[in-house]
């Protein structure tokens, strides 16, 4: 069996996993990142059409978040505003379609050029790859009499990596699903399954054209739907060149979701009725459903949450195995909690919670 010891050991590789890896890189400290995905990036997925990538996880940021702006700067990346000329589209209940009703709703807000992939892909760049664990899926966290070690499987023979302190950057219900030795009491765990998953509930999906056809009608590429399968729609296409795109929320519940085929029917069918004929045959129609995505949610998630919750870090998850044992998502956020710039705002308040540990 292979075994490592590192310093830090950080279970779960998307935003705040990485950055926290890359405060600890520029810090000069030993780490592992395990993810048991086969990819870096959790919740953050772009997925390429031709020369353009579409997120079909977060996509926006907004002004008044600095993280984000500041590590997309760091990095040399390229942000531009969301498209958002034109005429908006509301459906009701009964499919009928109007156009000019309401406003651009995510004026204002930014994206990035090559989606949030490219964050992704650039902190994964910078930081040492024999760090870096993806098939790598952790069962078992066991406290030691020096600190932390942890059981995982993975693509070949299993492993152990043994660490003073390990951080949890994967949602609380997620992490409830492992083997704790010893176990975590009853209030612990309750308190990790009683924090929804942000956008675990959500499916997203993305249609993609050669034209942009849609604002050569006069259209912004937003519409609002009481009828569905989709109930608020943007454009999404990258900001110089194609291919274009149109992407969408699921508004229909998770367990309505399970027909794939029915699904992207349902899907092709209402951007028609909202965008035209031409809308009736994508060059890609991509769809991805956050809430049977075993990495990002249990069963407890599959029920929509209707306003953002009211995160951060419950006490009984506080001071874990004498200050060893950390808990480190997006979900922790007391400011940003959920969004990407409270995964920023969590691993620089992890960081600074293990720095305390440092030798001078």
């Amino acid at each position: 069996m292979k075994h490592l010891n590192t310093d830090i050991i950080i279970v779960g590789g998307g935003l705040a996993g990485l950055n926290l890896a890359r405060g600890l890189h520029e810090a000069g400290r030993s780490f592992v990142v395990l993810d048991a995905r086969n990819r870096f990036g959790g919740r953050i997925l772009s997925q390429t059409v031709g020369a353009a990538s579409f997120d079909m996880g977060p996509a926006w940021f907004w002004p008044g978040q600095p993280r984000v702006a500041a590590l997309i700067d760091a990095l040399g990346l390229a942000p531009f505003e969301q498209f958002s000329t034109g005429a908006l589209i509301y459906e009701d209940e009964s499919g009928r379609v109007q156009r000019g009703r309401g406003y651009a709703s995510m004026e204002g807000s930014w994206r990035i050029a090559g989606g949030f992939g490219a964050v992704i892909g650039a902190l994964v760049g910078a930081l040492p790859a024999d760090a870096l664990h993806v098939n790598t899926p952790v069962t078992e966290l066991r406290k030691t009499k020096d600190g932390i070690t942890i059981k995982a499987s993975g693509m070949g023979a299993p492993m152990t990596v043994s660490g003073n302190h390990a951080v949890l950057a994967l949602p609380p219900r997620v992490a409830a699903t492992m083997t704790y030795e010893p176990a975590l009491d009853a209030q612990t765990t309750q308190a990790m399954q009683a924090i929804p998953t942000w956008m675990a509930a959500h499916a997203k999906a993305v249609a993609v054209y050669d034209t942009p056809f849609w604002r050569e009608d006069g259209l912004s590429g937003d519409a609002m739907s009481r009828l569905g399968p989709l109930m608020e729609l943007h454009d999404a296409s990258p900001a110089n060149g194609g291919p274009y795109a149109i992407f969408g929320f699921m508004g229909v519940a998770a367990a309505s979701r399970r027909d794939k085929a029915a699904i992207r029917a349902a899907t092709l069918a209402q951007l028609v009725r909202l965008f035209g004929p031409k809308a009736s045959e994508p060059r890609a129609l991509l769809i991805k459903d956050w809430a049977f995505d075993p990495h990002t949610a249990t069963l407890l998630d599959q029920q929509p949450v209707h306003a953002h919750p009211a995160y951060g870090q419950p006490a009984a998850m506080t001071d874990m195995w004498q200050g060893r044992l950390h808990f480190g998502s997006t979900e922790m956020g007391t400011e940003f909690g959920g969004f990407i710039e409270g995964a920023l705002e969590v691993s620089e308040a992890v960081l600074a919670q293990l720095q305390k540990s440092f030798p001078p």
